[in-house]
């Protein structure tokens, strides 16, 4: 747009100056024949005169004038671009097909299992240069070591890079108890600095040593990465539902995704770009909470699935099997293929899903959760409704949904909604309100 405005006022000008010279050089032709003119014609050559003075005065005001609107559109788009965080140009050139390289990322530490996961992930990659596997180790466990080794010496695509600070961090006792969650937020700051900066890859998948994968893992991520290119509102891709169980998923529908304010993590897949934005402020613990704040992402959304690409085995960890055996346990983990990169998925575009979601949510008949339980009522679709975050939790609660809240997020909530599948019936869990911004002191 900038170049054609600028394009057109060259233009302008052009013929501006074209005009000027014409004018000019027909009232000197003018002036010519008026000396062998009797004298009568006087007054119309000064007539011509004046009025060609009041031309060249328009003339020059026209050009100043677009010379002003060429610096106020360059200073408007200049102003644009700054504001637009994201914009780089990475966004401007996605990488062609051939080109595109998405190195996995595996954070491990002294889990042996890591094998399972390694294994997995060389059995489903279609592609040994579009997905190198580059295996990052913490805690300095040799066991451990000598599993991934295995790997990478049968394998030169598959590589290992060791977290070399492995010192104790200094803690308060009353965050000692919480030592695992900061030497786990060092660990992801290095690696993906040794991914995006070091080896200076475009963007990054990260997986945990404790995930399986389904089959059409490395096909979902590689149709969803152009979602990252074409909509700034979107920093990241998860393959995780944190509500996969099966009882609240379309099982008929693996093809399905959806927008999220809520960061699911569990396989998830980052532009350098947007890393270098996050890394000043990375922080010491917890950062997969930090990153369901909506002030450290910049208010933007995530892409995740209805069914899982992604199931954690790993019940030992630093929550201590407790959140495994009350959630991790009944995810349902997606095993028919999808070509995702063969699927038209600019509905997921903020453009087109926000005023379709809404719409869509505003025109469904209204069922209590017990209803919906029950399995009342022929309707395919129906919105069930909360006023306040008590109003929520009973809901979700009775629904079989996570009913707790991040920064007044809920899980897989988007603008206020959170969606799941029961008895057949797709149920929207929304807000009886009109929805602006999430409340903080919502949990």
């Amino acid at each position: 747009m900038r170049f054609n405005l600028r394009k057109l006022i060259l233009v302008g000008g052009i013929l501006v100056v074209l005009w000027l010279l014409i004018s000019y050089s027909s009232v000197f032709v003018q002036v010519e024949k008026s000396k062998k003119s009797p004298p009568g014609l006087e007054m119309q050559l000064d007539n011509l005169q004046n009025k060609m003075r009041d031309q060249l005065s328009d003339s020059y005001k026209l050009l100043d004038r677009l010379k002003n609107r060429l610096k106020k559109t360059e200073e408007r788009n200049n102003e644009e671009i700054v504001n637009e965080p994201l914009k780089s140009e990475n966004d401007i050139n996605m990488p062609q097909d051939g080109n595109i390289v998405l190195p996995i990322l595996v954070i491990a530490c002294d889990r042996v299992t890591v094998k399972r996961c390694l294994d997995n992930l060389v059995k489903f990659r279609p592609d040994k240069d579009t997905f190198p596997i580059i295996v990052s180790q913490d805690c300095g466990h040799n066991e451990t070591y000598k599993v991934i080794r295995s790997f990478t010496d049968a394998d030169p695509s598959i590589t290992v890079v060791q977290q070399p600070e492995l010192a104790e961090i200094p803690l308060p006792r009353a965050k000692v108890k919480f030592k695992g969650y900061y030497k786990i937020a060092r660990h992801y700051r290095f690696a993906l600095n040794h991914v995006l900066v070091a080896l200076e890859y475009d963007a990054v998948i990260i997986v945990e040593d404790d995930l399986d994968i389904s089959p059409d893992f490395f096909e979902y991520f590689l149709g969803t990465y152009p979602l990252l290119y074409k909509d700034p509102s979107i920093w990241c891709i998860s393959a995780w539902n944190d509500n996969g169980k099966k009882e609240l998923i379309d099982q008929s529908r693996p093809e399905l995704l959806h927008r999220t304010d809520f960061f699911p993590g569990l396989g998830w897949l980052l532009k350098r770009d947007t890393w270098l934005q996050l890394e000043s402020k990375w922080p010491e613990a917890f950062f997969d909470d930090w990153l369901r704040d909506p002030q450290n992402t910049q208010g933007r959304a995530c892409i995740r699935p209805e069914i899982s690409r992604t199931y954690s085995f790993g019940k030992i960890g630093v929550s201590k099997g407790l959140f495994f055996d009350m959630h991790l346990r009944y995810m349902q983990l997606n095993m028919e293929y999808v070509g995702f990169t063969k699927l038209d998925l600019t509905y997921l575009l903020k453009e087109n899903y926000d005023s379709s979601l809404t719409l869509l949510v505003e025109s469904l008949p209204e069922m209590s959760p017990e209803d919906v339980m029950a399995g009342a009522g022929t309707e395919l679709a129906v919105r069930v409704s909360y006023s306040s975050a008590k109003t929520y939790r009973r809901a979700a609660k009775k629904l079989g949904l996570m009913d707790d809240f991040r920064s007044g997020i809920p899980r897989t909530a988007y603008r206020g909604i959170v969606t799941c599948y029961i008895r057949n019936k797709r149920v929207y869990l929304a807000p009886s309100y009109e929805w602006t911004k999430y409340d903080p002191s919502w949990g």
